[in-house]
């Protein structure tokens, strides 16, 4: 898996480390979801009025969100390789979330990448079924991860 981060924000600092755990975290979503590892995506960590600009370019919704996420597939249509597609995280969302929650910012991150990702794949939370689904599929990736709270 190839992860590409442009992190130009200096208040989240994503150390070697943090990447290598994100790329498990990403490796473990692919894996449980029954897809391979040959993928790339892009993550980008931007600032609460970045997020709010591209709300409202894209989606036509004008306020901060924690996360976006850009999917090139549609649910059912991901090939065996290549590109998924863009996340973009708020930077100032994960340390607020973390603090909300009670834990690590990079413990935030994760969830939020883990989060993204499933995106990517085609599940939603929009209706109350689908959203039941996307959450076991979160948990049961913490899980496996062993940070499940």
């Amino acid at each position: 898996m190839d992860i590409l981060i442009n992190n130009e924000n200096e208040d989240i600092k994503i150390s070697d480390s943090m990447l290598k755990k994100i790329e498990e975290a990403l490796e473990t979503a692919l894996d449980l979801a029954g897809y391979g590892q040959d993928y790339e995506i892009s993550i980008s960590v931007v600032s609460p009025e970045e997020i709010r600009i591209l709300n409202r370019d894209y989606r036509s919704v004008d306020k901060e969100t924690d996360v976006l996420s850009f999917p090139l597939f549609e649910r059912g249509q991901i090939p065996s390789s290549g590109m998924l597609g863009d996340i973009v995280i708020s930077s100032q969302r994960v340390k607020e979330q973390a603090k909300e929650f009670n834990h690590s910012e990079e413990r935030e991150f994760i969830y939020l990448s883990i989060h993204s990702l499933l995106h990517l794949l085609g599940y939603d939370h929009i209706e109350d079924d689908d959203r039941l689904e996307m959450r076991s599929k979160e948990k049961e990736i913490m899980k496996k991860l062993g940070i499940f709270k």
